[in-house]
């Protein structure tokens, strides 16, 4: 148990004293890989974790995802395409077909993950910068945008609810609203009304999720387009999120120094008008923002940020909510790769479950191929033993992406400069992996014996 003092600073969830430990006689969280998943992890943190390695690797995917000859195009290279899948997209990656998507939906819940967050990879390369905001638009403008239809905006729909079908009870469905098409993300960008197509695009897409017991996820992109993302989202909540429950969920990044008045302002609109604000709260990636946007130049600083947003969620204290006014209805999702983050979580959720003390439900996410010592170490945390103890538990996401080998080049190549970024926890991560192999090694042979 936490003294008073360390309960009321939000950065006790940075502290190692604050995280879970379990049975010594426990395994490692990596013994729940199944073997393949535990080689090919293992291949990936080995480049991943030497720059050596790592460097020529990311030349080699940035001139994949934009090939200028036709060697290079996976379209076109059969022994090319062949090693990236089976190596890079198939530890990243859902898979190409409906049935390999579905096939690995399967497996991660056999391995005890409550579900998976689905998202269609297609994008459009938009230069949000160039998007003018003030651009005058006549009405005659706006007039053939609206009755004009998008070939672009149909196949992401198409694509979307393609999507949804591949994922059930309880999953997530990832939107990616820039995916459209540059007209959406003009409107974005200048916080104009979607076109017309893509409002019924994103009616159809919502009304076939919840058909699926399914619940959205509207992802956080650029700073230029985040603002209208964020009326998209609670326009979403206003219509869904009723009955004390989450349907969609606007993402919240910590590193941004808007973030904290920004949820703040966004649980105050839920209070006044009655729905459940569903909030994901990731840390944020610093590519293509300015820096007098970020809340901190160094990891500590979105640390902070971070935990003391889900601290205060979890609390159901989050500034003059639940202290001058009663803290409104809402749900939290942790998307987040640091292990001290998430146990810390965990333990502050549990403690307020066992004093009867008010806490906001929550749950937890990692990408598919990444961060497996955080997932598997919340996956042994679970417990069976009573009604309570399974309430309490950690039910806990594995975010995956689908699409052609094509399609996924460039989510692929994010991936690595994610993990490239990632010095510290990468390496620890693959000497983990490391120990693990030589553990099964040693047991194989102990067996033969």
């Amino acid at each position: 148990m936490l003294n008073a003092d360390c309960r009321h600073d939000p950065r006790w969830l940075c502290r190692d004293g604050s995280t879970v430990s379990g049975p010594k006689d426990q395994l490692p969280p990596h013994s729940l890989l199944p073997g393949k998943m535990l080689w090919r992890s293992l291949l990936v943190a080995t480049i991943s974790s030497h720059p050596w390695l790592l460097t020529p690797a990311l030349r080699t995917l940035s001139l994949i995802a934009h090939p200028r000859l036709s060697f290079l195009d996976v379209n076109k290279n059969a022994i090319l395409r062949g090693i990236l899948k089976t190596t890079f997209y198939n530890h990243f990656c859902a898979g190409e077909k409906a049935a390999e998507v579905t096939g690995t939906i399967d497996r991660i819940k056999h391995m005890g993950f409550r579900g998976v967050i689905l998202t269609y990879a297609r994008e459009i390369v938009v230069d949000a910068s160039s998007q003018k905001v003030n651009n005058p638009t006549t009405n005659n403008e706006k007039a053939n945008a609206q009755t004009t239809k998008s070939p672009e905006v149909e196949a992401w729909r198409q694509g979307v609810l393609e999507t949804v079908e591949m994922v059930g009870t309880d999953d997530f469905l990832a939107l990616k609203l820039t995916g459209a098409d540059p007209q959406v993300m003009h409107a974005l960008s200048s916080n104009q009304p979607l076109p017309e197509q893509m409002i019924f695009a994103l009616q159809d897409v919502c009304t076939r999720a919840i058909e699926r017991n399914t619940r959205i996820f509207v992802d956080a992109e650029q700073q230029s387009v985040q603002s209208g993302i964020d009326a998209v989202a609670l326009d979403l909540m206003r219509r869904y999120n009723r009955n004390g429950t989450a349907v969609v969920y606007n993402t919240y990044q910590a590193y941004l120094k808007s973030t904290p008045e920004n949820l703040l302002s966004h649980l105050g609109i839920a209070d006044k008008e009655g729905f459940t604000l569903g909030v994901k709260l990731v840390r944020g990636a610093y590519i293509n923002s300015e820096p007098r946007h970020l809340i901190n130049d160094t990891k500590q600083g979105t640390d902070d940020s971070y935990n003391a947003i889900a601290a205060g969620i979890l609390r159901r204290q989050y500034g003059f909510f639940g202290v001058e006014r009663q803290f409104p209805s809402a749900e939290l999702f942790l998307a987040t790769h640091n292990k001290e983050s998430a146990l810390a979580a965990d333990s502050l959720y549990k403690e307020r479950l066992a004093t009867g003390q008010p806490t906001t439900k929550v749950q937890y996410g990692q990408l598919l191929g990444m961060a497996d010592e955080v997932s598997c170490r919340l996956l042994q945390l679970r417990d069976d033993s009573s009604q309570a103890a399974q309430k309490a538990s950690p039910e806990v996401y594995k975010c995956l992406s689908w699409g052609t080998l094509g399609d996924c080049v460039s989510y692929l190549l994010r991936r690595a400069v994610e993990n490239r970024d990632a010095v510290g926890r990468t390496k620890q991560e693959y000497y983990a992996l490391k120990t693990e192999a030589r553990r099964r090694i040693k047991n194989m042979f102990s067996l033969r014996w």
